[in-house]
């Protein structure tokens, strides 16, 4: 018998593989010498002698071929388990063609639109020589449904311009009625007001509306879980936005004339323009995927008496999740308890036309009934303090929709979305109204627009955004945390009750 020549295969690495052919004894050992194949096995038998089949390299292929040649597309669904369908379902998916009467009713027909009554009443009054304190009642009361309807206008219009550019609308719009209200104050040259009612919009965010979202939520769950890393960014840059109010007030106080106030604040401006231009980009380009990360789901609290083997693996998933977090590692959420919805993809209910129709008309409305209501701040001040007007009063104005909404998703258990209206908000506010108002004053409108803030102002925004951070440091939160928000906002609202306002306006 004559035995068949040895045939040498090549194997990556040093090594080399040996095929022993003609021989019912087949034995072909793997001899593995690079870094990519670390030990040593044989391919033709286990370790215990059975034959085995011939696996070695094949897993270091991601795809297999099964008798017919695989296009490139066809390795991408392979690989991405995506059927011919979904992909090609992707590729056409186009919105369906809404009827007229449908897109109405999904605009008129919300509870707070009952609200809406008091636009043409607000109007009216402002006509009929009627008491001014009246009239800013009415329309205070007028703006809150138009608020809302612009912030539904733009959320149906962002779902047709595409994911990035949808952001950048959103985050442009989101605080469409601040930026009214202080620039239609700012051109009657209320100072004092355009500057407390940026801070009391911020302040009524981080304290009142987060501390809602905290304790209603933790009513129903021991602690509600949250994307540490997006929270702890946005307070960060919250705590450089303070630090920018307070580098211009600093400087009114110290120096010995207050020439460089002005100058001092614009550049100041200009910086937080820069900074809210690089937030964008981080939120929406960059790290678009630490920004959609799940967050952790907490189990409900329920009455009565709990089975043993419920509370176990209740305390064995959090016990899980909490020690994952703490080391740095990433959180199955396949193992997690779920939110009580599941998110649903979300389809329009406007037509792009009547996206942009309703945002025409809502804005203009909001800013005939802030036109009325900012005019009726002069007799109001004279029984209230203006501090409580900016800080207390005009935020309920643009954010009371927004408020609802935080504290129905945060009871729902989801966090991330209540913390990011919350914090988002006050973050928009401090990185581009505030320094939009100093550059349109600068252009013409209000030359003393400056971020010379009150030393107040200045003191209980710093207080509220030093509490944030330490109560978000540990990506958790419950009921005692959201009372503690909610208790230093009243101490503040009565302190700004009392609180003269100098007659040098923001050089108090």
């Amino acid at each position: 018998m004559v035995e068949e020549p040895e045939e040498i295969l090549p194997v990556a690495g040093n090594g080399k593989e040996k095929v022993s052919g003609g021989s019912d004894n087949t034995e072909s050992t793997t001899k593995i010498g690079s870094d990519d194949y670390p030990e040593e096995r044989s391919v033709g038998e286990t370790d215990d002698g059975r034959p085995r089949k011939r696996k070695g390299m094949r897993k270091f292929f991601s795809v297999h071929h099964s008798g017919k040649d695989e296009t490139e597309e066809d390795i991408v669904r392979t690989t991405t388990g995506q059927s011919t369908a979904s992909t090609d379902s992707k590729k056409k998916k186009k919105h369906p063609k809404i009827p007229a009467i449908q897109q109405f009713k999904a605009v008129i027909y919300s509870w707070i639109n009952i609200m809406l009554v008091f636009v043409p009443v607000g109007i009216a009054l402002n006509y009929a020589g009627v008491n001014k304190i009246v009239v800013f009642v009415v329309n205070f009361l007028a703006i809150i449904p138009l608020a809302a309807m612009l912030s539904f206008a733009t959320e149906e219009l962002a779902m047709y311009v595409g994911e990035t550019l949808g952001g950048l609308l959103n985050a442009s719009f989101g605080n469409a009625v601040e930026l009214i209200v202080s620039i239609i104050a700012l051109a009657q040259g209320k100072t004092v007001i355009t500057q407390t009612s940026l801070v009391g919009s911020m302040l009524s965010n981080l304290l009142l509306v987060l501390g809602m979202c905290f304790f209603f939520g933790g009513l129903r769950r021991k602690e509600q879980f949250f994307n540490i890393t997006v929270a702890q960014t946005a307070a960060s840059l919250l705590s450089l936005a303070v630090g920018s109010l307070i580098i211009p007030t600093a400087f009114r106080i110290f120096s010995p004339d207050d020439k460089g106030v002005a100058p001092t604040s614009r550049g100041t401006a200009v910086m937080l323009l820069v900074v809210y231009g690089c937030y964008l980009l981080f939120q929406l380009k960059t790290h678009i995927d630490m920004y959609n990360e799940p967050s952790q789901k907490a189990p409900k609290i329920t009455s009565g008496k709990k089975d043993k083997g419920d509370t176990f693996s209740a305390i064995a998933t959090i016990g899980a999740g909490t020690g994952a977090a703490s080391a740095g590692g990433h959180i199955n959420a396949e193992k997690l308890p779920q939110s009580e919805e599941e998110d649903e993809e979300e389809t329009p209910s406007l037509s792009i036309l009547g996206a942009l129709i309703t945002l025409t008309c809502s804005t203009v409305l909001v800013a005939l009934c802030a036109e009325y209501m900012v005019s009726a701040i002069d007799v109001l001040a004279e029984s209230v303090s203006e501090e409580f007007i900016g800080l207390i009063l005009l935020p309920i104005v643009g954010n009371a929709a927004e408020h609802a909404t935080a504290v129905t998703v945060a009871i729902k258990d989801k966090m991330d979305l209540a913390i990011g209206v919350a914090i988002g908000s006050s973050l928009q506010i401090a990185l581009l109204v505030l320094p939009l108002m100093v550059i349109i004053g600068w252009i013409g409108l209000d030359p003393e627009m400056t971020l010379n803030f009150d030393g107040f102002q200045i003191t209980v925004l710093f207080v509220a955004i030093v509490l944030v951070n330490y109560l978000i440091q540990d990506g958790k939160s419950h009921w005692l945390e959201g009372a503690m928000l909610q208790i230093t906002y009243l101490i503040i609202a009565i302190a700004a009750w009392f609180y003269p306002v100098s007659s040098e306006g923001s050089v108090a």
